[in-house]
């Protein structure tokens, strides 16, 4: 088993200790967070808690530390961590730009440790399913994927919270669901080598924008065509549209807590097909991957390589916001 440190325990931070509370692969024993509030729930959750990240570095019975801090620190925590020979689990964003993120793989891959990475949608049922499909053929040739995940979770938040500000989080909607589905692009269709992003304040005074579009081209000549919307009510969708045919997830609810998903398939010469897939905890099974990794017993299934895409595509559409201009990823 894999005893793990959460450093940050704010929403998501303490969304992981319930989902990990029984597991017998990863096992949270320590929350780590400046905030008294903070600690006190985690400790409601049976944790030990400290206010420092260096107090998981300095207890020799902590394996590896998930990160679940704002994306600024992560390139200096992970270097960190892997220097203290500890696992690191890195909540999405990796780091803010490529630089950073050579850095820190860099130092994972000397330090010989494990990093796993917060992008759960690869491990929904339906996306797995369609990946496979893919790859066996049965669409023919990837054209063009469609991706929107949006929700209105963040009117809530007292607009002091990180994750409001353009400082700290200039585009909102990339960081806070927009990465994923750029994670989900390039694991369906490769390697990005431009984008074209717009971002507006449309439905809300959030300082750093709540309407994100995305435009991204593939080496293969597929397109990406990317939303994110943070004043809207749940919506979740994902389709690839290949030569020879296509497949369509819809989202029930928010990952946080799925209750299934429909799927649409048709492919030509074969009558369409219309299914559910029902409630699968995909937080869960990312997190234990990265736990069966770090324990030698089986390779995860992100690639440094497609990490470092991510976060190479993730700085490359700050600019073309900024700059209204295609960007050369």
């Amino acid at each position: 088993m894999i005893r793990a440190a959460i450093v940050g325990l704010g929403w998501w931070g303490q969304t992981i200790a319930a989902y990990l509370a029984d597991s017998h692969i990863v096992r949270p024993v320590l929350g780590i967070d400046p905030l008294e509030a903070a600690r006190d729930k985690a400790a409601a959750l049976g944790l030990q808690t400290a206010a420092e990240f260096e107090a998981a570095l300095a207890r020799p019975d902590i394996d590896a530390v998930i990160l679940c801090t704002p994306q600024a620190h992560h390139a200096r925590q992970i270097e960190a961590a892997a220097r203290a020979g500890r696992h690191v689990f890195c909540e999405k964003p990796l780091c803010t730009t490529g630089a950073e993120a050579e850095r820190a793989l860099a130092a994972v891959k000397a330090a010989n440790v494990q990093i796993g990475l917060g992008h759960e949608r690869r491990f929904e049922p339906a996306v797995i399913e369609m990946r496979k499909l893919l790859t066996d053929g049965e669409f023919g040739r990837a054209l063009v994927m469609e991706g929107n995940f949006s929700q209105d979770k963040f009117l809530s938040l007292p607009r002091t919270n990180w994750r409001l500000s353009k400082a700290e989080n200039p585009v909102g909607p990339l960081s806070a669901t927009g990465i994923h589905m750029v994670d989900l692009s390039i694991a369906l269709l490769g390697q990005p080598t431009t984008v074209w992003a717009r971002l507006g304040t449309l439905g809300s005074d959030f300082a750093n924008g709540d309407t994100l579009t995305i435009t991204l081209g593939f080496a293969g000549g597929a397109t990406a065509l990317l939303s994110a919307v943070l004043v809207t009510p749940f919506m979740g969708r994902l389709a690839l549209i290949g030569s020879k045919g296509w497949m369509e997830i819809c989202d029930l609810t928010h990952p946080e807590k799925p209750t299934g998903w429909t799927i649409k398939r048709n492919v030509r010469g074969a009558p369409p097909v219309t299914a559910h897939h029902p409630p699968h905890q995909a937080v869960r099974d990312n997190l234990e991957a990265f736990g069966r990794a770090a324990l030698g017993a089986a390779p995860y299934p992100i690639t440094h390589e497609e990490m470092l895409a991510n976060v190479r595509t993730f700085e490359a559409i700050q600019r073309s916001v900024a700059n209204g201009q295609i960007e050369t990823i």
